[in-house]
């Protein structure tokens, strides 16, 4: 495989690569450490879903849409099926190259799916006893201007996903996917999949401009809850969307996109009371680092002391509904410990937060970026390492 590069003399061929090999700075720290004898969740593995795009499309209910989406497949191959743009540079112009390598790595005919291959060798590198794991191009799917192809491709993702990749392994879990912007049809997966093995919670993306607070979903919330599941909502970047219309530069789109898809669904939550209308509900918030909670966490508490008329629903401080809910530690920010380390006191991380690698992608952490920080005890770390899934997903 030819990689990408500016000049002529910087060209890369590759002939082959593997994910054990990649990881072996993992494995070491993972030995130096100690954490083969911490149990350890992944909460955010991500796999790519488009790689088995021709499996995955048996899985389409509507013929026409799975017509459709094999002709997208077979004419405009790049798409895989899943027509949507994606503008950015996360893999920093082609110099992050786990994404397109793992193509060439090599899996054994009678070892399983593909799928549950290459996670068991992540995850034994990392040291990982359970990962959830998660799409990764279908993460925009909630921009898709066809709300019934995101429905469609929802359903056939999470039958596929649990039928052919997580009934092969028990320590493989995942979130099933909800079409946000179909409320029937993610109140029907819900009942679908609530009680499937290997489903631990429901997947919202966030990247999309759905409110959260809608009265539409009341139901599929209160599903879930009765189900003793998690409600996890996964953001991400969108360069497309207007409201990042002026940054010029990838890295504040990255920077800021991230946090803010999360920020904006999180306040309605806040706002809207949804706590108190769904107070056995576990609320999971995904892949937007941590210093965002700190932020939200000081000015909506301003705010309400200042008009608290407006939200009448709330019982106690935004901030401390705030501590009542989980958050993925991925991407852990870097730099200024002090900071990080009062992030953490203000959401309780030692019982609040969840390890999660994003591996494959750029902005991957591994288990030692957790078990280094001094100014956390041995507990807190085997709490977030994954103490605190075992209870939230309860494994």
């Amino acid at each position: 495989m030819e990689l990408p590069s500016s000049e002529e003399i910087y060209s890369l061929k590759v002939d082959d690569f593997d994910t054990a090999q990649l990881l072996t700075n993992a494995s070491r720290q993972r030995d130096e450490r100690g954490l083969n004898d911490v149990f350890v969740v992944d909460a955010d593995s991500h796999h790519y879903e488009t790689e088995a795009v021709a499996e995955l499309l048996d899985y389409v209910e509507d013929p026409v849409m799975r017509q459709l989406s094999y002709s997208a497949l077979g004419v405009a191959r790049k798409s895989r099926g899943f027509p949507y743009s994606r503008v950015g540079y996360q893999d920093v112009g082609g110099r992050i190259t786990r994404e397109p390598l793992r193509q060439l790595e090599k899996t054994t005919a009678d070892g399983g799916h593909r799928d549950v291959q290459l996670a068991h060798k992540r995850m034994d590198s990392m040291g990982v006893d359970v990962a959830v794991l998660l799409p990764t191009p279908m993460m925009l799917m909630g921009m898709h201007p066809q709300i019934e192809f995101e429905a469609q491709i929802a359903m056939a993702y999470n039958r596929w996903l649990t039928e052919k990749v997580l009934s092969e392994s028990d320590r493989l879990k995942s979130l099933a996917y909800l079409p946000f912007n179909d409320p029937e049809a993610s109140y029907r997966i819900v009942q679908e999949f609530k009680d499937v093995p290997g489903i631990v919670g429901f997947l919202i993306t966030s990247v999309r401009h759905n409110a959260v607070h809608d009265n539409v979903y009341a139901k599929t919330y209160a599903a879930i809850q009765e189900a003793g599941k998690v409600l996890s909502f996964h953001t991400g970047y969108d360069w497309d969307d207007p409201t990042f219309g002026s940054p010029s530069r990838f890295v504040a789109v990255q920077a800021i996109g991230y946090p803010f898809y999360n920020i904006v669904h999180c306040v309605n939550w806040l706002c809207n009371a949804m706590n108190e209308r769904f107070p056995d509900l576990d609320v999971l918030w995904m892949e937007g680092g941590l210093a965002w909670v700190l932020w939200v966490n000081q000015r909506i508490d301003s705010e309400y002391r200042m008009r608290s008329s407006e939200v009448p629903g709330l019982r106690k401080l935004p901030s401390e509904y705030l501590r009542d809910m989980y958050y993925t530690s991925q991407p852990l920010e870097a730099g200024d410990t002090y900071l990080l380390e009062q992030t953490m006191k203000a959401i309780d991380a030692g019982n609040q937060v969840i390890f999660a690698s994003n591996y494959p992608l750029p902005d991957m952490d591994v288990p030692s970026v957790i078990w280094d920080l001094e100014f956390l005890n041995e507990k807190q770390k085997r709490n977030i390492l994954g103490e605190n899934a075992r209870k939230l997903f309860k494994l």
